[in-house]
């Protein structure tokens, strides 16, 4: 595994782990790969929940966001302070939407690195070992991306592989991997050729458009999202269904599902728990933060040596509180001396 592998290496270990112990219940790699899909979308459930709420969240505090970009358009560090102190006052975190994606895009990268090296993350095969294996039997070794996958097929096909490289009991597990689905491999790398095993890329690349435009209005991103924030994640998108077509046919399995999966939970998480309900209860929740802040409450204040009581808001009344607690240092420190140091 080259350098640049490390980054895949701490995201697939773990996924590693799951689809060697999936394969041990089902023994068809195809079908595991669907398996693992059910079960990462499964435990996204609670995120993608909370994603909903952040996103109809933010659709609330929009107008309130509105209203200090206009107003301080020409003062930006003003705009800047304004809108730090709408997060402290109610709670505004624009960020909070973003754990769910960046949780896909980690998966996708971890699922695209056991497919590519699934001797290591399967198996448990050291790399060097897989190289040294594949040398030995004479396949090329300058592409690291394939050679997993080469190495399987060849084992396959028969390929003899010399137990001080890898053990024989790891060599019999490699010649029963089953990697046939549907009568095809998953280890072929399908590329832009029309084959049967294109088919693969090809619903994986339709479910990505169908996903995302779906996921996007259902879940009230559509209408939150900036427009450079828009064309990220559908370069992003676009970046993984190319993998689709370069790496092997079991990441297109894979993020077809995955899509699919995506589909059908935006629309039962929807009905479950819509944006315009959560929109409503924010909404509620902000014009009682806003009216508690407005609402009048009396305090008691000193005024030239006398104790008055005033009719104050929230934000003055902690102004009144901050301005006598300085008075009240002031007079407590007022009759102390500072001697300046000697020079010498």
């Amino acid at each position: 595994m080259d350098k640049g592998m490390n980054f895949f290496y701490i995201l697939s270990g773990p996924l590693g782990y799951v689809m060697e112990w999936i394969y041990k219940l089902l023994p068809n790699y195809g079908w595991d790969i669907i398996l693992f899909t059910l079960l990462i979308n499964i435990v996204k459930i609670p995120l993608q929940t909370s994603q909903q709420k952040s996103m109809a969240k933010m659709s609330a505090f929009q107008p309130m966001i509105a209203e200090i970009q206009t107003k301080y358009k020409d003062k930006p560090e003003k705009q800047q302070a304004e809108l730090m102190k709408l997060q402290q006052d109610f709670g505004y975190k624009p960020t909070a939407g973003c754990m769910p994606m960046l949780l896909t895009m980690l998966v996708l990268f971890g699922f695209l690195g056991v497919v590519y090296y699934p001797v290591h993350y399967i198996f448990g095969v050291s790399n060097e070992a897989v190289k040294a294996a594949c040398e030995a039997i004479g396949l090329a070794t300058t592409n690291t991306s394939t050679m997993q996958t080469a190495l399987i097929q060849a084992i396959h096909n028969g390929a003899s592989i010399d137990p001080s490289i890898i053990s024989a009991g790891v060599v019999a597990e490699i010649q029963n991997f089953n990697t046939s689905f549907f009568g095809m491999d998953m280890c072929d790398v399908p590329g832009f050729h029309l084959t049967p095993i294109a088919i693969f890329p090809a619903i994986a690349t339709v479910t990505m458009f169908v996903s995302y435009f779906i996921t996007q209005k259902l879940s009230g991103m559509d209408a939150q999202m900036q427009g450079s924030m828009k064309i990220m994640m559908l370069v992003m998108n676009l970046m993984f269904v190319t993998f689709c077509f370069n790496a092997p046919v079991g990441f297109s399995l894979y993020y077809g599902v995955s899509n699919v999966v995506q589909i059908f939970q935006s629309y039962v998480t929807y009905k479950i728990y819509s944006p315009e309900k959560f929109k409503a209860q924010y909404e509620a929740e902000l014009a009682a933060k806003r009216a508690e802040k407005k609402k009048k409450r009396t305090v008691t204040v000193e005024q030239n040596g006398k104790k008055v009581e005033k009719e104050v808001t929230l934000g003055e009344a902690n102004k009144l509180r901050l301005e006598m607690a300085r008075q009240r240092e002031a007079e407590l420190y007022k009759d102390e001396r500072t001697t300046p140091l000697n020079k010498d």
